[in-house]
């Protein structure tokens, strides 16, 4: 496994797979598969592309400590990227296809009903992450300074199946299960903070 992730063809392999939901959606357009509501249809699918993204990228932590795929950490920076990508697609759908510019109830959905507000956390959480995502911002910022910044990245996915769970009158059996991954993704990195800040053991002699 070690082997294949450090690959020199191993980012642009996960590049092109990042990119397949996009190709895909753009097959189902152009064909009319979409259904009567080919707005909603891609709201959906723009968001679902985005969460599930969003659990990948998270799940890059805990299975680097696993033996043998600590190199994983090679292709988080760009999984987040299009989980930044995909969140601004499914963002500019709203704004264009759905509402159409129309900046008046674009407001009005800002001032007054949750699942957009939910939404638009998500989103702004995830961007100064993707601005600060090159080296050349680490080194500006400074580590600690950066890594402080990065912990934005525990705000999107509550806000995320927060606006998936909000999305419908009758609350879909899916955001459950969504609700479900982020409380052990998190859990996790609560979990190991806390065993880091354990006291070191001191064996009786």
């Amino acid at each position: 496994m070690k082997t294949i992730l450090r690959h020199r063809l191993a980012k642009p392999v996960i590049f092109v797979l990042c990119l397949i939901p996009l190709a895909l959606l753009i097959y189902l357009w152009r064909t009319h598969q979409l259904g009567i509501n080919r707005a909603e249809a891609v709201a959906r699918f723009t968001g679902s592309c985005t969460i599930r993204l969003l659990f990948l990228t998270l799940c890059v932590t805990p299975l680097r400590r696993i033996p043998g795929m600590s190199d994983l950490i090679r292709f988080r920076r760009m999984l987040g990227l299009f989980v930044f990508f995909y969140a601004s697609l499914h963002f500019l759908h709203y704004l264009w296809l759905d509402k159409g510019w129309e900046w008046a109830i674009i407001w009005e959905d800002f001032r007054l009903r949750r699942f957009y507000i939910f939404g638009w956390t998500a989103l702004l959480s995830l961007t100064p992450l993707a601005l600060t995502s090159t080296n050349a911002a680490v080194r500006y910022l400074g580590a600690k300074r950066w890594q402080r910044l990065h912990r934005l990245v525990y705000v999107s996915p509550i806000a995320g199946v927060i606006h998936f769970y909000l999305q419908d009158k009758l609350p879909d059996p899916l955001s459950l299960t969504y609700a479900k991954i982020v409380a052990a993704l998190l859990g996790f990195r609560l979990a190991f903070f806390l065993w880091k800040k354990l006291p070191p053991r001191v064996d009786a002699l």
